[in-house]
């Protein structure tokens, strides 16, 4: 930094692609601090060190920050600094704070160059000193790509090609600039391996009227993968070269870009020819309503995930107390189960087993030195997924040990009323996301509880397993909900160094009736596996909610217990009866 001239330095958990899981060459947040979250951002200065991250690390993120020259900010408390303003504070005026160009959004990069103009402080892009700090720095992976087939996709490229150059049409625009891995990966219908749980490659997109460019390194494509290229008229072009492209476009030519998932420094070419159009990529909504073809396949996906998982539960319902068994071996165990079924070929993220006061670290991921051996009492919280060919899934259950505290049951209980809640929720055409989040809360805020994470996120299609431009969650977010988009229904309550509790089904949104006040829709819930009845207080259930606890499990279990064994299938079947 002093050899440059750099004051202070951000550095982002992002990689060029704005994913929230970077490959391993991009976690240079996690390098340089220690704390390894998918979420947070640290700030450098000659002599002070921050980092900002939220409340689903707040636990994690002390722990890791300890003992070092790091302080710790948590996002989303009053009194928690903004991290620009503190950035600026530690500058001089006239002073020059940095950060790689490739690592934030073009959104995100104006904002700070503007922000630090007003402090009369100098903004530089383009600064990456990892290449010569970080010894044996990981490469970009080479991981194959491959052809994701029309059986499971449910359209041809040629038809997503035409759909998102009619967005980009209607916009004013030739051409759509694909930054992100997810939406280049589902418009071009390919999948990869590059990053952990993603199915993704590292890649860029390009389609106009005139060509399809994907921006991929040589060693990714072998034959098969070239034959569907070329069948598809797909031209390949170096990963590296999508500066060159873009600053070589022709004179006139109009490129719809993302402001918020495309870099900074691809946008800013775009910008500087003149040759940008700024609005969301059509890919993203596109991407998050799912056609017939895909919803099929995600409800085949979740039966077969929730019959791994009852296997699971039955399993440990029989050697709890009996069989050491810690967070870590039960994840191993899981997995066992899941890679047993057809289609699966990964977990869709790390799996979450906290064990009593574990399961209050929201985004928890054991390790050697944390490994709780479970015992037969408490919570275990164990939010887990799948990737299958054909689905993404994604489930949190939480399940009693042996004896509960009357806290406990009492905060089981509320959270699972908020989960029966939004899974029965019935609403008109243009609702968002936050106006859905309150009915997840009502019953834990009576008891003077809340939690500070999103109700649901988007799924993706065999890719990753958070994805947008829907969610539920109490920050205002435009995108109303639509028929076809699968989201997630995840309440949860979480009591520091005591226990933590979460519920979660995927659901899909399905048009309910047209009426004269316009379209209604409701939820369809997806997932397919028992939630623990031994942790509810029964008599704080209205009738509504026990009439949804117990249909829910009728249909579960007629649709697992054709697909396990007969020692589960009479666990399934104790574990769906009435309450």
């Amino acid at each position: 930094m002093k050899r440059c001239g750099i004051d202070t330095y951000i550095v982002s958990d992002r990689d060029p692609h704005m994913s929230e899981y970077p490959p391993e060459r991009w976690k240079t947040r996690k390098w340089i601090s220690g704390f390894s979250g998918s979420a947070g951002t640290a700030v450098i200065t000659h002599g002070k060190a921050a980092v900002w991250s939220d409340s689903r690390y707040f636990i994690q993120a002390e722990a890791q920050l300890a003992g070092t020259e790091y302080h710790f900010f948590k996002e989303g408390l009053p009194a928690t600094p903004d991290m620009y303003e503190w950035a600026a504070c530690e500058t001089e005026p006239t002073g020059t704070v940095a950060i790689d160009d490739k690592t934030i959004s073009y959104t995100d990069g104006e904002k700070i160059k503007e922000y630090m103009a007003t402090k009369g402080i100098k903004t530089v892009f383009g600064f990456d000193p990892f290449d010569t700090i970080w010894d044996g720095r990981p490469t970009i992976p080479d991981g194959k790509a491959y052809e994701y087939p029309l059986q499971y996709s449910g359209e041809e490229f040629s038809d997503r090609r035409l759909r998102l150059l009619s967005e980009a049409e209607a916009k004013d625009a030739d051409a759509v600039l694909l930054a992100t891995l997810d939406d280049t990966a589902w418009s071009f219908n390919i999948r990869g391996c590059d990053i952990p749980y993603n199915p993704v490659t590292v890649a860029y997109g390009y389609i106009s009227r005139c060509e399809n460019v994907l921006f991929i390194d040589e060693a990714k494509t072998d034959a098969a993968l070239k034959e569907y290229l070329n069948r598809n008229g797909i031209t390949t072009m170096p990963y590296a070269a999508i500066e060159e492209y873009l600053q070589n476009l022709p004179e006139g030519e109009h490129v719809l870009a993302d402001p918020d998932r495309t870099n900074h420094r691809l946008a800013s070419i775009l910008a500087e020819k003149g040759a940008a159009i700024f609005a969301a990529s059509p890919a993203t909504l596109m991407k998050s309503i799912k056609n017939d073809t895909e919803n099929d396949g995600i409800r085949n996906a979740v039966r077969r995930d929730g019959a791994a998982m009852s296997q699971f539960l039955c399993w440990l319902d029989e050697n709890i107390g009996k069989t050491p068994i810690s967070e870590t071996s039960a994840s191993r165990k899981l997995h066992e189960f899941r890679a047993l079924q057809p289609l699966f070929t990964d977990e869709s993220f790390a799996t979450i087993a906290g064990y009593a006061e574990h399961g209050a670290i929201v985004h928890y991921s054991a390790t050697e030195e944390s490994d709780k051996e479970l015992k037969p009492e408490g919570f275990l919280l164990l939010d887990s997924g799948g990737q299958y060919l054909d689905g993404t899934t994604d489930i949190t259950r939480t399940i009693p040990l042996g004896p509960l505290t009357d806290e406990e049951r009492r905060n089981f209980t509320a959270v699972l009323k908020g989960h029966i809640a939004v899974a029965t929720a019935v609403f008109p055409a243009g609702t968002r996301g936050a106006q859905i989040d309150t009915l997840a809360k009502t019953a834990l805020w009576k008891l003077g509880l809340t939690y500070m994470h999103g109700t649901g996120h988007g799924i993706g299609h065999f890719l990753n397993v958070h994805e947008g431009p829907q969610n539920i969650r109490p920050d205002f977010n435009p995108t109303p909900l639509r028929a076809g988009m699968t989201i997630s229904n995840e309440p949860g309550v979480y009591i520091e160094g005591s226990h933590g509790i979460r519920i979660e089904n995927m659901i899909l949104v399905k048009k309910r009736a047209d009426t004269v006040f316009g379209e209604f829709y409701e939820f369809e819930t997806l997932t397919r596996c028992p939630i623990d009845t031994r942790a509810i207080e029964v008599s704080q259930l209205d009738e509504a909610e026990k009439e949804w606890l117990n249909n829910y499990h009728a249909e579960t279990y007629t649709q697992l217990a054709p697909l396990v064994d007969e020692k589960t299938r009479l666990w399934l079947a104790e574990r769906c009866a009435p309450v």
